[in-house]
């Protein structure tokens, strides 16, 4: 394989890092621009060539004076709760984002592949069975508005400029380094406590899939012939409740305390997502880690973590 350029913006994120890390690996030369000031060292243990810590614009983009194969766009706000409490901001993030992205490529790099990693959050809410690709789009946040808004744009790009795009609408992403959600906050809670009180009643579902599987994904993606334009799903296929999840890491972290929901759902939290992965699976990727075994995975790295501190 000849030397390929990799262009991940949002690379600071758990999900950028780990998506350079892997393929630096291949053999790719990565570059990143993104908010987050490493040092080379830094940036280069996770596999960065070069680190541009910078809004995502693009300028920020052009200045690195690289012609990419493909370019990952990891940038932009992961949360919901963000997104209520800071509309405007997380539109900055996710939305202007996206359209700077897609505007670079229009005019400097029209040979690079995009893949963009939305999310299910642009169905809302959805009954207790498999989401597909084309199912209604019903965003119940502005997060999910957001994201629907980035996924217009890429197709919009897409018809009326011809730039090749594949959008991945990433289900539960966890993994170790994961400091943000609900295994980082349930870790915290429940380590050295004899009581645990989390949102919701427990019966909510969602599809895990650990990091490795979604970049291996990625790499099937950027590989596959895929009609630009096309949504696939990234997810286990498995619907798993919350209790059972926090059950798994109980267990693995050796609490014997009360686990209790306050039967409060909160504002943008749809109760089940569960993901066809049909496309996926059609194109030669399955999920390897099973979400037993990556949750002892997260509870041995957040103990690891804890003893370091």
């Amino acid at each position: 394989m000849k030397n390929k350029n990799l262009l991940v913006t949002g690379g600071y994120g758990f999900l950028g890092r780990n998506v350079a890390r892997y393929f630096s690996d291949l053999g790719y030369t990565v570059y990143g621009v993104g908010h987050g000031n490493w040092t080379s060292e830094e940036y280069r243990e996770y596999g960065f060539s070069i680190w541009k810590g910078d809004d995502i614009t693009v300028e920020s983009i052009t200045s690195l004076n690289v012609c990419f194969d493909v370019i990952i766009h990891c940038g932009g706000s992961g949360s919901v709760a963000y997104s209520i409490t800071n509309p405007y901001q997380d539109f900055g993030k996710t939305v202007s984002g996206t359209a700077a992205v897609l505007e670079y490529i229009r005019l400097y790099n029209p040979d690079a592949k995009l893949i963009y990693p939305s999310s299910p959050a642009v169905h809302g809410e959805h009954c207790d069975s498999p989401i597909k690709e084309d199912d209604g789009i019903r965003p119940a946040s502005p997060y999910g508005e957001f994201k629907y808004m980035a996924e217009h744009l890429c197709h919009t790009y897409s018809n009326n400029f011809s730039v090749n795009i594949v959008i991945l609408r990433l289900f539960s992403v966890y993994g170790e380094g994961l400091t943000k959600q609900l295994l980082w906050d349930a870790s915290n809670k429940i380590v050295g406590a004899q009581q645990a009180v989390f949102w919701g009643c427990g019966y909510e579902t969602r599809d895990w899939i650990h990091v490795d599987d979604a970049i291996r994904l990625m790499h099937k993606v950027a590989d596959s012939e895929l009609a630009s334009g096309a949504v696939v799903n990234a997810g286990s296929g498995k619907s798993t409740t919350i209790k059972a999840v926090l059950d798994l890491l109980a267990r693995e972290l050796d609490y014997s305390g009360e686990i209790e929901f306050n039967q409060i759902v909160r504002a943008g939290d749809p109760l089940y997502y569960w993901a066809d992965i049909t496309k996926a699976l059609d194109i030669g990727w399955s999920p390897k880690v099973e979400l037993e075994d990556g949750i002892k995975r997260y509870a041995k790295w957040f103990l690891n973590q804890i003893k370091q501190q």
